[in-house]
């Protein structure tokens, strides 16, 4: 067993860990912060994608003692400090992105890190961006039209032009 020491959504944790545990397992398993979720275990699905030192990963694919010393912010830490919802989660409401909900906080962590590359993405370049984030249930529409509205744009005024 090994301690491994991060920050986590602001908060410095500590915990020990196997060298094979994954940091989704210690993020769910250690510290119960269960929003992000196990859907595939081959890194297929983006279910797990969380930030890690403002990056967007796929925490099922990386091991707990990789992320040590790191900045690590998982979907409990996208809500605004007062906890209300961040524009991104606001905006998946408002346009019917989720259905189940078992992709949505990868998706909105995937999101994330999209508007931060680029800011007032295409359609297209969104589509292609989420590719790595599989949903069953909603056809990618309406999570195309969140994405687009926490952009602050609109997707039928894009596809007007």
């Amino acid at each position: 067993m090994t301690k491994v020491t991060m920050t986590v959504n602001g908060k410095t944790v500590s915990g020990e860990v196997e060298g094979r545990t994954l940091l989704v397992s210690f993020l769910r398993e250690t510290l119960h912060l269960t929003g992000t979720h196990v859907g595939c275990d081959t890194s297929q699905c983006g279910a797990c994608v969380v930030h890690v030192n403002g990056k967007a990963v796929k925490s099922c694919a990386l091991f707990a003692q990789e992320a040590a010393d790191a900045d690590v912010r998982t979907i409990e830490g996208m809500a605004n400090a007062d906890g209300s919802l961040s524009v991104i989660q606001q905006a998946f409401q408002d346009h019917h992105g989720l259905q189940c909900g078992f992709c949505t906080p990868g998706m909105v962590m995937s999101t994330a890190a999209l508007l931060a590359e680029n800011p007032k993405p295409t359609e297209t370049e969104v589509r292609h961006y989420l590719e790595g984030n599989l949903c069953r249930c909603t056809g990618y529409h309406n999570i195309v039209k969140a994405v687009l509205a926490a952009s602050g744009q609109d997707m039928d005024q894009i596809a007007a032009e």
